[in-house]
């Protein structure tokens, strides 16, 4: 038996189970599980410490993905990020392998919805996630970034360092302000709500509005993008494409997003008409 989980707190909500399942339900690996724990940053170092060899990974979110990287090898992308959502197992007696799989989750999403290149972003935020953002749009080329959010002094300390590695420019506005130049891409990653105003001013910059937050859904900034007329991402697009890539670090294989896809949002229907 080959054992996997996803660990937070709280974590009832999290459909991590039904993406993983669903992967291996599709790839034949009748012998793998993966479960669902309920594990705050106190108890994380002792439940790692505690999984025998049928263990083979995890996936962390919130509030663990900072404190994992203290127990095992940061990859150089978490570690730059300052964030990991992945650890494998090494039972061998070497050190645990930590990846973010949120950067390159992102990027095979908006590639998907068809940004091969970008110059510009807007990024809505500033947080881990809006770190892991940055990340993900180095690799379509963004080298400009204007950052909403209600503290430039934050924002700078947490984005800074992240955009210099990447050599992106990071240019603070107010939380309610406007770009001064149209982005090429739209990556919310707060997850507080924009007001109705200032999301119809931005919503129709980006032909791609990319909202982390899948439930509830359609968020504000959504719909504005939508009667925009723009092509819209959610969380789902970003939860099904990071699980493909943990799939594929833990099990040696390769799964479909589409299978992810759809099995998340059936996971979603079924939770909303409940």
């Amino acid at each position: 038996m080959h054992r996997c989980a996803v660990l937070g707190s709280p974590i009832g909500h999290s459909l991590s189970p039904v993406l993983h399942r669903a992967a291996y339900d599709a790839l034949g690996l009748t012998d793998w599980t993966y479960e669902a724990y309920d594990v705050d940053e106190a108890g994380l170092a002792g439940f790692v410490a505690g999984r025998g060899p049928e263990w083979v990974g995890l996936s962390l979110t919130m509030p663990l993905k900072q404190a994992v990287l203290a127990l095992g090898e940061p990859s150089e992308v978490a570690r730059i990020v300052g964030a990991g959502n992945t650890l494998v197992f090494d039972h061998a007696g070497g050190p645990h392998h930590v990846e973010n799989t949120d950067v390159t989750g992102m990027t095979a999403a908006l590639s998907r919805a068809g940004v091969a290149t970008a110059d510009t972003a807007l990024l809505i935020g500033a947080g881990a996630t809006a770190r892991s953002a940055l990340a993900s749009l180095a690799p379509l080329g963004v080298h400009t970034v204007t950052v909403m959010a209600r503290s430039a002094d934050r924002a700078h300390a947490s984005l800074d360092p992240v955009a210099a590695h990447f050599g992106q420019r990071i240019e603070v506005i107010d939380w309610a302000a406007v770009p001064a130049v149209a982005p090429a891409v739209t990556i919310a990653t707060a997850p507080a709500a924009l007001e109705e105003d200032t999301a119809e001013r931005i919503a129709g910059l980006s032909g791609v509005v990319f909202d982390i937050i899948y439930d509830p859904w359609p968020t504000v900034l959504a719909e504005a993008a939508l009667r925009a007329g723009g092509t819209v991402l959610d969380g789902m697009d970003l939860l099904a494409a990071q699980a493909v890539d943990q799939v594929r670090l833990m099990t040696g294989r390769e799964v479909a997003v589409e299978v992810l896809l759809s099995a998340g949002r059936a996971a979603l229907a079924a939770r909303r008409e409940g």
